[in-house]
């Protein structure tokens, strides 16, 4: 099986950056594009950013274009998320995921999922 454990979540105050990590099981990880996906309470799960097997593609959701970066470490098999100018609607679930098609892009084959972390912006 493919395991995605992410860390890295918190409180912050609007405006400030967060750092998400996700670690993924090593023999499996670098067949698979990465993603985050996120979740607030009531709301729909969103795709927020992907990145290729290689990371030579990204792709984001329309609400963190120019905030977020998505970028990944092979050789220590995880997976980042830069969150910069954060504001009180990024408050959610963050989840990390792995895309089969090996693309990282929002419709593609997300088989394996992270447990989430909690990022919380505060005004």
């Amino acid at each position: 099986q493919v395991q995605l454990v992410e860390s890295g979540g918190g409180l912050v105050q609007a405006g400030d950056s967060l750092r998400l990590s996700c670690a993924v099981s090593r023999y499996t990880y670098s067949t698979y594009g990465m993603g985050w996906f996120r979740q607030a309470p009531g709301k729909e799960r969103e795709f927020v950013a992907g990145i290729s097997r290689t990371g030579s593609t990204t792709s984001y959701g329309d609400p963190v274009k120019g905030r977020f970066t998505i970028s990944r470490d092979n050789a220590k098999n995880t997976v980042y998320l830069q969150m910069n100018s954060l504001k009180l609607e990024d408050t959610a679930v963050y989840y990390c995921a792995a895309d089969q098609n090996g693309l990282g892009y929002g419709h593609g084959r997300w088989r394996y999922w992270g447990q989430g972390t909690q990022v919380t912006v505060s005004s």
